[in-house]
C-alpha cells in the first residue's frame, strides 16, 4: 500500500527571483565623463611638467673627472626625454663608463634641469701596467694619462686583487709612521709575498707566517734598514731565529742575524 500521508505532501513553493534595479545610464553617462575629464587633466598636468631638460648641475669633489665630460655624458643619454620621461637608471649608467667615475646620484630639479652628484674614486695603488686598485681593494682601469706615479705597484695572480691591497692597506700606515714608504708589494704564483720601500730594500717575507714575519721585521730589522738602507739590498725575513740581510756589495752578513731558514 501506498503511505498517502507521504504521498500527499505538498511541494515547497518555489522562491521569488529578485528583480535587478534598472540601470540609470544618466548616472553612468556623468560618471565615464568625470573619468574621462580627469584622465585629460592627469594628461595634461604630465605634460606640464614633463618639461624639455635644459640644465645640468653637476656637483662633486673633481681631481680625475671633467665636469664638462659629466655634463657632455648626460646630455648624451636623454635621447630627447622631458623631466618626468627621462630614465635616471640609464643617466647612471651611461657615467659608470667615464674613467674614474665611483658612485653617481641622478636626481629631477624642477621645472628643467637634473642634478648629478659624481664621487671619484680612490686610488690606493698601482695594478699591473695600467689598472688601479681602489681603496677597497676594487680594481678600475682609469685614463692611461692619469695614473698616478706616486703609488705603489702592486702584483699579484688573477682574482688576488682585494688580498694584495688589503695587505698593502694593512702594512702601508705601519710602515709610514715608522719614516718608510712602501713602493712595491708582490704576490707570486707561488704564495710568496715581498715588498720594496722607498730606499730601495726588498724584504722578503714567503709563503707562511707571513703577518708574523712582518711584526718580526718591524720589530728588529726596520732600525737597522732605515740607518743604513743605502747599504742594503734586501732583508730575508724566512728564518725561524732571525733574519738575513744581502748587501748591495754582494756579501751576505747574516751573522747575528740569520737563523734556520723556514720558507
Amino acid at each position: 500500500m501506498f503511505n498517502r500521508r507521504a504521498h500527499n505532501r505538498r511541494k515547497p513553493a518555489p522562491r521569488a527571483r529578485r528583480e535587478l534595479p534598472a540601470l540609470n545610464w544618466r548616472y553612468l553617462g556623468a560618471a565615464a565623463a568625470v573619468l574621462v575629464a580627469l584622465g585629460a587633466a592627469m594628461a595634461g598636468a604630465a605634460a606640464l611638467f614633463n618639461q624639455p631638460i635644459q640644465t645640468v648641475a653637476v656637483q662633486g669633489r673633481f681631481q680625475r673627472v671633467a665636469p664638462g665630460d659629466v655634463e657632455r655624458v648626460v646630455k648624451a643619454s636623454l635621447h630627447g626625454a622631458g623631466l618626468l620621461s627621462v630614465d635616471l637608471a640609464a643617466v647612471r649608467r651611461a657615467l659608470h663608463t667615464l674613467p674614474w667615475v665611483d658612485a653617481v646620484s641622478v636626481e629631477r630639479a624642477w621645472p628643467r634641469g637634473l642634478t648629478v652628484l659624481v664621487i671619484e674614486q680612490s686610488a690606493a695603488a698601482r695594478w699591473g701596467e695600467r689598472g688601479l686598485l681602489n681603496t677597497r681593494g676594487e680594481l678600475f682601469d682609469p685614463d692611461a694619462a692619469r695614473i698616478p706615479p706616486e703609488l705603489a705597484q702592486l702584483e699579484g695572480p688573477p682574482g688576488k686583487e682585494g688580498l694584495v691591497a688589503q695587505r698593502y692597506l694593512g702594512a702601508e700606515g705601519r710602515l709610514q709612521a715608522a719614516g718608510v714608504r712602501m713602493t712595491a708589494l708582490r704576490l707570486d704564483a707561488r704564495g710568496a709575498w715581498e715588498f720594496d720601500l722607498a730606499n730601495g730594500v726588498t724584504v722578503r717575507l714567503g709563503r707562511r707566517q707571513v703577518d708574523e714575519r712582518f711584526e718580526k721585521f718591524m720589530a728588529t730589522a726596520l732600525k737597522l734598514v732605515t740607518q743604513r738602507g743605502e747599504d742594503i739590498a734586501y732583508v730575508d725575513m724566512r728564518y725561524s731565529n732571525g733574519f738575513a740581510i744581502g748587501w748591495r756589495s754582494g756579501a751576505a752578513a747574516r751573522g747575528t742575524h740569520g737563523g734556520a731558514h723556514d720558507a
